[in-house]
C-alpha cells in the first residue's frame, strides 16, 4: 500500500503538535484543582462568610467543591453537541481555532474569581472551559487522523492523549504549595493555560486544512491536493492518497443527519462498539483516582501531594509507551491488555483497602496498585477510546461519531466525579469492585466485537460494516488479536 511508505514531514509534525496544544490546556485544568483543593475550599468559605456572616455548612462546602470539579465535565458534555456543526461547516482546523477562544475566556474567568470575590465566577469559568473541552477533544482526533498517513494514524492520534497527560502533570506541579498552589497565587495558576492557547493561535493558522474534508466534504480537489502536497512532500504519494479518498467518496453519501446516523444499518455496530469502549474506559476507576488522588493518599502519607505527582508522571510515561506501541501491537491488543489489567488492579485495590486498617504496612502496595491501574489505562483504553470512532466510521458519519465519543467520555467523567465521593463513603473499599465489573464487561465486548484497524485505510474499515451481518474478529490481511 502506498500509504505505508509515507514519511514524516515538518508540516505534518507541526500541524499535529499545534493541534494537541488544546488537549494540553484541558489536562492542565484537570490536574491543577487536585492539590490546592483545601485553598479553594477556604476561598469558597471566606466568600460565604463575607456575604452571610457565617461559615458555610460542611456538607454544602463538600457539594460546592464537587460541583466545581465536575462542572467542567458537564460543560464538556454540552460542548460535544456542537462538534458536527463546526467540523462540517468550518472545517477541522478552523473549528479548533474557533473553539480555542472558549479556553481563553474560561481561564480569564477562573482567574478573575479571586479579584471579584465570587465563587460563581470560578464555576462559570469552569463551565465555559468545559464547553471548550467537549469540542476540542473531538475535533483534535478528527483533524489528526485525517491529516496523518495510514501507517502513522494511530500513533499520532495517541499524541493527543500524551499532551493531555502532560497537561495533567504540569497542572499538578503548578498546584503544589511550593509552586503556585498558595492563597496568594492560585488565581494566577488558573490563568496559565492562556499561554498554550495563544501559541496555538500563532502556529495552527499556517497549517493545512484536512485534505479529506476539502475533497469529500467540499469537493475542492485542487485545495485537497495542495494540502496533501504540504503534508506528504511527494507527488507520487499525493496521487495515491487522492485516489483512495475519491474511492471512499464514491462509497459514501454527501451528508448524514443525527437521526440518520442512529438509524443507518451500517453504523449500528460501530455505535455499540464505541459505546462499550468509551463507557468501559471512563467508568473503570481512572478518573476517580486522577480527581481525588491527593485525598486518597492524605490519610496514609504525610507528603500526599508529591505522591500525586507520581500519579501524573506515570500517566505521562505510559501514554508515551502507548504512542510507541500503537502501530506495532494494534488497537485490539492494547485495549484487551488494558481492560484486563485494570480489572485485576481494582480487585487487588479492594483486597488491600479492606485489610489496610489491620496491616498498615500495605499502604505502599496500595500506591503501587494505583500506579499500575493508571499504567494499564494509558496503555490502551485511555488514548484509544478518544480516537477509535474516527477509524470505525466513514467521512459523513465521522463528526457525529466523534461528538458521540466526546459525550460518552465527558458524561462518564462527570458522573464519576460527582458520584465517587458518596460511593466511597457508602461502599468503602468495595467501590473498586464496581470498577472491576465495568472493566471486565469492556474486555469481553472488545474481544468479541472490535475488528483491528491498524494499518487499514478508512474505506477498508468502513467496508467491513457496509451491509455486513457480523463483525469478524480477524480481517483478511492478518490483523489478528494475538499472533
Amino acid at each position: 500500500m502506498a500509504s505505508q511508505e509515507n514519511r514524516l514531514t515538518a508540516t505534518l509534525l507541526t500541524s499535529i503538535l499545534a493541534a494537541v496544544l488544546g488537549s494540553l490546556q484541558i489536562g492542565y485544568h484537570t490536574g491543577n484543582v487536585n492539590a490546592p483543593a483545601k485553598i479553594i475550599e477556604e476561598f469558597f468559605n471566606h466568600t460565604w462568610r463575607v456575604r452571610h456572616n457565617q461559615t458555610m455548612p460542611d456538607h454544602s462546602l463538600t457539594l460546592l467543591l464537587s460541583l466545581s470539579v465536575s462542572i467542567k465535565d458537564f460543560g464538556a458534555l454540552l460542548g460535544s453537541l456542537g462538534v458536527k456543526y463546526l467540523a462540517d461547516s468550518h472545517g477541522r482546523r478552523n473549528s479548533i481555532l474557533i473553539v480555542n477562544c472558549l479556553s481563553v475566556v474560561g481561564a480569564c474567568l477562573m482567574s478573575a474569581s479571586k479579584a471579584s470575590r465570587s465563587f460563581e465566577v470560578l464555576i462559570l469559568g469552569r463551565v465555559v472551559f468545559g464547553l471548550f473541552c467537549g469540542l476540542v477533544m473531538s475535533l483534535n482526533p478528527l483533524y489528526i487522523q485525517e491529516v496523518s498517513p495510514t501507517n502513522l494514524r494511530g500513533a499520532f492520534a495517541t499524541l493527543n492523549q500524551v499532551s493531555y497527560a502532560t497537561g495533567i502533570l504540569l497542572g499538578m506541579v503548578a498546584g503544589l504549595e511550593t509552586v503556585l498552589g498558595t492563597e496568594h497565587h492560585w488565581a494566577m495558576m488558573l490563568s496559565l493555560s492562556v499561554i498554550p492557547a495563544l501559541m496555538q493561535y500563532l502556529v495552527l493558522p499556517f497549517c493545512p486544512e484536512s485534505p479529506r474534508y476539502l475533497l469529500i466534504n467540499r469537493g475542492e480537489e485542487s485545495k485537497a491536493e495542495a494540502a496533501l502536497m504540504r503534508l506528504r512532500g511527494s507527488s507520487e504519494k499525493v496521487f495515491a492518497e487522492l485516489e483512495e479518498m475519491k474511492e471512499e467518496a464514491g462509497h459514501t453519501q454527501s451528508g448524514v443527519t443525527i437521526h440518520e446516523f442512529f438509524k443507518m444499518r451500517r453504523y449500528k455496530k460501530p455505535i455499540v462498539i464505541v459505546l462499550a469502549i468509551n463507557l468501559g474506559s471512563q467508568l473503570s476507576g481512572f478518573n476517580a483516582i486522577i480527581n481525588y488522588s491527593t485525598r486518597m493518599f492524605q490519610a496514609k502519607f504525610d507528603q500526599a501531594k508529591y505522591l500525586t505527582l507520581g500519579v501524573g508522571a506515570v500517566n505521562v510515561t505510559f501514554t508515551l509507551v502507548a504512542f510507541f506501541l500503537m502501530e506495532r501491537a494494534g488497537r485490539r491488543r492494547l485495549l484487551l491488555t488494558g481492560f484486563i489489567s485494570i480489572a485485576v488492579c481494582n480487585l487487588l485495590m479492594t483486597l488491600v483497602d479492606s485489610v489496610l486498617h489491620l496491616v498498615p504496612e500495605l499502604r505502599s502496595l496500595q500506591v503501587l496498585l494505583v500506579f499500575c491501574l493508571i499504567s494499564a489505562y494509558e496503555l490502551g483504553p485511555g488514548p484509544i477510546s478518544w480516537f477509535i470512532a474516527a477509524e470505525l466510521f466513514d467521512q459523513p458519519g465521522r463528526p457525529i461519531a466523534m461528538a458521540f465519543t466526546s459525550m460518552l467520555n465527558w458524561g462518564g467523567k462527570f458522573v464519576l466525579a460527582l458520584l465517587f465521593p458518596p460511593l466511597l463513603k457508602v461502599c468503602g473499599a468495595y467501590v473498586y469492585l464496581l470498577f472491576m465489573a465495568v472493566a471486565l464487561l469492556a474486555f469481553a465486548f472488545t474481544w468479541m466485537r472490535l475488528p483491528e484497524t491498524k494499518g487499514r485505510t478508512f474505506d477498508d474499515i468502513a467496508e467491513e460494516f457496509r451491509g455486513a451481518e457480523g463483525i469478524p474478529l480477524h480481517n483478511k490481511t492478518g490483523f489478528n488479536t494475538f499472533p
